[in-house]
């Protein structure tokens, strides 16, 4: 296996790079276009306008647009975010108390749906058109045409509300919560970490309703994505020549067709887990979830741009991480990228 190019990943890491400042600007320039009062929102809309004009003084507001860019630049490099209206807490703090929530509620999505969904896309290109294929095509296709909102509201009605299944909105119950020590910030591992095995099956009883629904979107493009890349390597010869020597249709599958999709699902993987947590957002919402997203909604609705701005970032930063990952892993094995780029 040919390792990838010094040059190569250079190059890629510099697009990554590129593609980043451009998010920081224009995150950047909507913070400051739209149509909201930051001052104000600190300081209320009754303020004497000498504390208002001494705000945003302090804020930097006062200054050219290029220059309050710079200073936030220089805070960025620094690990400031600014301080939230909502908490009055340096964003930076907030956002390392609300990222584990949506870290571990992601994760748990995207494991669920690629233990689903790859095996699901598998045996749907293996017996095509059969009624396995058929199910799996209408179940990917109401993942795609649903909202997750509505799932999510009917799921609480059903298994919480109705069947008593699942714990209801929130992380945890309330006269669980302070009880473990964060270590991690993700309240499974904690939990387990401190012995309080309890207080696990309840946070697991709060996760799972959320992650199942979480996961059903990406899993059907998972399914739809894994489906596509068996059936073309199934047409290949390679595979006609393992069949003809006798291989199981499932060995095949196993031996030979994953190996060579394995590079492509690691990129759908990816993009999935990204959207996961970008599209964790509604999902938070409905389910009282404390989260980056419903830190996000919690701060739009009063206009603290510095918590907005700095979410945007930060969830931007890893869908590119884990693109540009995927990039080169898949770069990196897959001789005819590696190719391509010589």
């Amino acid at each position: 296996m040919k390792e990838l190019s010094v040059a190569e990943f250079g190059r890629r890491l510099a697009h990554l790079l590129v593609s980043l400042f451009i998010l920081l600007c224009v995150t950047f320039v909507i913070g400051r276009v739209l149509p909201t009062d930051p001052v104000g929102a600190i300081v209320g809309e009754l303020a004497d306008p000498a504390a208002y004009a001494a705000m945003r003084t302090r804020l930097g507001l006062d200054l050219p647009i290029y220059q309050q860019f710079l200073l936030y630049l220089n805070g960025l490099a620094h690990g400031d975010f600014g301080t939230a209206v909502l908490t009055g807490n340096p964003v930076s703090s907030d956002l390392a108390q609300a990222f584990p929530a949506t870290f571990e509620l992601a994760t748990l999505a995207v494991i669920i749906s690629t233990f689903v969904g790859v095996p699901l896309g598998l045996v749907a290109a293996l017996f095509r058109d059969s009624v396995i294929d058929k199910v799996a095509r209408v179940v990917a296709l109401v993942g795609h045409s649903i909202p997750v909102f509505w799932f999510g509201i009917v799921g609480l009605v059903i298994f919480y509300a109705g069947l008593n299944w699942v714990g209801g909105p929130g992380r945890i119950d309330v006269f669980y919560e302070g009880l473990v020590t964060p270590q991690t910030g993700l309240l499974l591992v904690d939990s387990l970490l401190q012995g309080e095995t309890e207080i696990f099956w309840n946070a697991l009883g709060h996760i799972i309703l959320p992650a199942i629904i979480l996961a059903y979107a990406a899993m059907a493009y998972i399914t739809r994505m894994t489906r596509s890349f068996t059936l073309e390597q199934l047409s290949q010869d390679y595979v006609i020549a393992a069949r003809a020597k006798g291989v199981s249709p499932f060995g095949t599958i196993w031996r030979h067709v994953l190996p060579n999709i394995a590079v492509q699902l690691i990129t759908i993987l990816a993009i999935s887990y990204g959207g996961l947590l970008e599209g964790a957002v509604v999902t938070e919402i409905v389910f009282s979830w404390p989260g980056i997203g419903q830190y996000m909604t919690n701060a739009l609705m009063i206009g603290d741009m510095n918590a907005i701005v700095a979410g945007t970032i930060i969830v931007g930063f890893i869908f590119m991480l884990l693109n540009f990952l995927a990039d080169v892993a898949y770069a990196t094995f897959d001789p005819r990228m590696r190719e391509a780029a010589q």
